[in-house]
């Protein structure tokens, strides 16, 4: 722990300060004063009084926020703390901010609760921020037996913390340049939790950590208050607060009104008369003598003044605080408080203030929708697969709080109307989009196609749906490939799914299943470190559960089925197979059970609702031929097995499901099985069919504990075979399933499963170990010369007991070869 204390001109304010802090009992503390070139003998009475402090001499006053960052860059802490020369720590002000920054990764900073001297009035108990850049402390000098104990006692996240007591982890502090120096001093506080919550940190306020500070003490000693000077640099740091943090679309209405509030904030200060110089309110003979102008009215215009001058230095800070910012000025909204409060109580200035925010739409500027783009590597057409579904769902569900797009990669792009636009994209576009976007979802391979989301978009956050564990469809797809081409397939679509797992903020899987099976990829690529995991140690705001989706709407017939699409009759019994045919699936043993049925079940039908995937790039695969010439050997083709070759259209599936009486997908027992999400059984669950299942995926596990079916053992023909005839002949049986069904269906519609995503996309964050300048606040003192002498002699001792000469020889080389590995790293 490093703690600055900055001195101009308050010697004696800061002796009793340092002092104080020299009392509090917390070990490795490091204090610092900087005196930014008092005038006088304040550096050397400090020095002969600063006991442990560190004196700092500053060779001209750099003001508060230059002081601050004279003493970062001489401080050693893991986190720095200010204080204000003429405030005085709590026993407790270090370890209580310190139990947050421990136990909360995702807070960079920490807002301590500040009294005036006596405790029994508030200082600092939460941060506000009007719409023109003017932060202020909210129930200021309010006596805190007036105040809800929730308005000061109660933990909560705040735009910034009170330069006069604030923590901060340093090597954050350090990537963003600590405070503004060009501030000054006035709301290089405001500036520096503005930009901390910007890029994804939060400010916690944490009441138990107390401060107690004589309010305006030090400005008090150095200006009188009339002087002007004050209020200059108020509204001057305003201006550059609010140009360099707003959003574009926000700043372009927030600025000129806000360059107009604060002339006429001037003028109602200096109570000018507005009129004096306008030939309508008469004409009289000429005045050419000056017109005497008040300070505080001077200040004001003063202010823009300089705040024109300051623009050059301005805009590149802008640039960089906009290139590096991932959260929109709405998200920020409930942090400002009170964003519309016009702060000051003077009659023409509020006539000016409602006439701003109302012309300029004020309100709804700081209201913006957050921009996603949902970009997938699937056609999007009327017949579509599942991760084109899934996208097609996820912009619709996010589309009503947010601008969405949904961006396909596929050059088959003729989608079906949508209430959110839907693009096709080449790969050299995709950047565009994704610059468009405040938060990237994206599948599959759609990762490697924007390099940029690694580089000069890195900031940005992403959501990765891995629902779809590629690498071990890809074990079963590739049995028919060459060894050496399923090898490097395997390994290809291993590093795919590694950079997603590497780069995500939040990561959708289809079930509990899929959820561990994606945590051990996490553990093993490294990214579970102790600092995710200590920001959720359930880490389901990293990896949650979002399923496939049903329509919450029941199934209505808009169309002919299959009954009138294939020639079946009414009364015939139809068993669906609702997607396509995959290499991991097993239709021969369902054919082979149809086999064995039909004999006795003449009106038995078996229908493959789609053959062909309707991505081209998708080619047939060898199991759909096998069961087209299974089927064929059987005698079955057309007379009980139905083979229909294009997808049903997405919208038109219900018809098809309908005229269905039940579902069936069959499946081997391996890998892929195992964490497979059959995202045909919600098509089922939709509409009320009873479900034959081979047992071993996750949805096995659903139809046996809801009793929505019968689950058979892989590869099992009769076992299978009587399962049918149990769904479609049992009447009672196939009418208990589908009541059951009902409410089962409720749980997977697509509002409910998506609402994780939602929820995130309502408060994004980066990861906990994404957030810019995360570093250890914690490590380990080094080892002493002696306590190293000793460790080696004791592994020398362990490794001649264990194996002699020759194992110490074979460990002494080993240690060597490290050493002479990170060197060359080093070098």
């Amino acid at each position: 722990m490093s703690v600055v204390v900055v001195n101009y001109r308050g010697a004696e304010d800061t002796i009793a300060c340092l002092r104080a802090l020299g009392e509090l009992d917390y070990p490795d503390l490091e204090i610092l004063c900087v005196d930014n070139a008092s005038p006088g003998d304040d550096a050397a009475r400090i020095a002969a009084a600063a006991g442990s402090a560190r004196l700092i001499s500053s060779e001209r006053n750099l003001g508060f926020a230059g002081g601050c960052n004279l003493g970062a860059r001489h401080a050693h802490g893991t986190v720095l703390a200010f204080l204000n020369n003429d405030a005085r720590p709590h026993p407790r002000w270090i370890d209580a901010a310190v139990e947050v920054l421990r136990g909360e990764p995702t807070v960079a900073a920490v807002a301590s609760k500040v009294l005036d001297l006596d405790g029994e009035r508030a200082d600092f108990v939460d941060g506000g921020l009007t719409w023109f850049g003017m932060g202020y402390k909210r129930h200021a000098d309010t006596p805190l037996a007036d105040l809800p104990p929730t308005e000061h006692d109660s933990a909560k996240d705040v735009l910034f913390a009170t330069g006069s007591a604030m923590f901060v982890r340093a090597d954050v502090f350090a990537e963003l340049g600590g405070f503004d120096d060009d501030f000054f001093m006035f709301y290089e506080d405001v500036d520096l939790g503005w930009r901390l919550n910007l890029r994804g940190w939060r400010v916690r306020y944490e009441p138990t950590s107390i401060a107690y500070h004589r309010h305006h003490g030090t400005m008090a000693a150095v200006d009188a208050p009339d002087s002007g000077r004050e209020t200059f640099l108020l509204e001057r740091n305003a201006l550059c607060a609010l140009y360099k943090n707003l959003s574009d679309e926000t700043l372009a209405s927030a600025l000129p009104a806000a360059l107009a509030l604060t002339v006429r904030r001037a003028t109602a200060r200096g109570d000018l008369d507005p009129a004096q110089l306008d030939l309508a309110a008469g004409v009289g003979p000429p005045e050419v003598a000056p017109v005497p102008v008040s300070r505080a009215a001077l200040a004001g215009v003063l202010a823009v003044d300089a705040f024109v001058e300051r623009l050059p230095a301005l805009a590149r800070a802008r640039a960089e605080e906009q290139a590096a910012r991932v959260r929109t000025d709405a998200d920020l909204l409930p942090l400002l408080r009170k964003a519309l409060e016009p702060a000051y109580p003077l009659p023409r200035y509020l006539a000016a203030h409602d006439i701003l925010t109302e012309v300029f739409g004020i309100e709804r500027a700081f209201g913006a929708r957050r921009t996603i783009c949902v970009i997938t590597g699937d056609t999007l057409t009327s017949r579509m697969a599942g991760p084109a579904i899934r996208a097609w769902h996820i912009a619709g569900a996010l589309a009503g709080e947010h601008d969405v797009r949904l961006v396909t990669v596929n050059p088959v792009a003729d989608p079906p109307p949508a209430p959110f636009p839907v693009l096709a994209s080449s790969r050299r576009d995709l950047v565009e989009h994704v610059a468009w976007a405040d938060i990237v979802v994206l599948q599959g391979h759609v990762l490697e196609l924007v390099p940029a989301l690694k580089n000069e978009y890195a900031h940005k956050i992403v959501v990765c749906d891995v629902y779809d564990p590629m690498h071990l469809e890809l074990l079963e797809q590739g049995r028919d490939t060459p060894d050496d081409v399923r090898t490097a397939d395997l390994a290809g679509v291993r590093r795919v799914l590694d950079a997603q797992l590497e780069r995500g903020d939040f990561f959708l899987c289809a079930s509990e299943r899929q959820r561990h099976l994606w945590l051990g990829h996490l553990t093993a690529i490294g990214r579970l470190s102790p600092r995710l995991y200590d920001a959720d140690p359930t880490t389901r705001s990293l990896l949650s559960v979002v399923p496939f989706g049903l329509s919450p709407e029941p199934p209505r017939r808009t169309g002919a089925g299959l009954r009138a699409g294939l020639g079946l009759a009414e009364d015939d019994h139809v068993v669906l197979w609702a997607g396509g045919v995959y290499s991991w699936f097993d239709p021969l043993t369902l054919v082979r059970a149809v086999e064995l049925l039909h004999t006795e079940r003449e009106d038995l039908r078996l229908v493959f609702l789609g053959m062909k995937h309707p991505n081209p790039e998708v080619g047939e695969m060898d199991v759909a031929d096998r069961t087209r010439r299974l089927a064929d050997s059987l005698g079955l083709t057309g007379k009980h097995v139905f083979f229909n070759e294009q997808w049903v259209p997405y919208d038109e599936r219900q018809n098809w499901l309908l005229d269905a009486d039940c579902g069936v997908t069959t499946h081997f027992e391996h890998v892929e099985t195992l964490f497979a999400f059959r995202t045909r059984v919600l098509d089922y669950l939709w509409a009320g069919l009873p479900i034959v299942t081979t047992d071993g995926d996750a949805f096995a596990d659903l139809v046996r504990a809801e009793r929505l079916g019968v689950v058979v053992p892989a590869e099992d023909p009769r076992a299978l075979a009587e399962a049918l005839e149990r769904c479609l002949y049992d009447p009672d049986f196939a009418q208990g399933c589908r009541e059951r069904m009902r409410a089962v269906a409720q749980r997977y519609t697509w509002p409910n499963v998506l609402e994780p995503l939602v929820e995130f996309c309502r408060d994004p964050r980066p990861a906990a170990d994404r957030l810019p300048g995360a570093g250890h606040l914690t490590q380990a003192p080094r080892r002493q010369a002696g306590e190293l002498v000793r460790r080696d002699l004791e592994l020398v001792r362990s490794y001649l007991s264990d194996g002699g000469p020759a194992e110490l020889a074979r460990r002494a080389a080993g240690r060597v070869r490290k050493l002479a590995r990170r060197g060359l790293r080093r070098g």
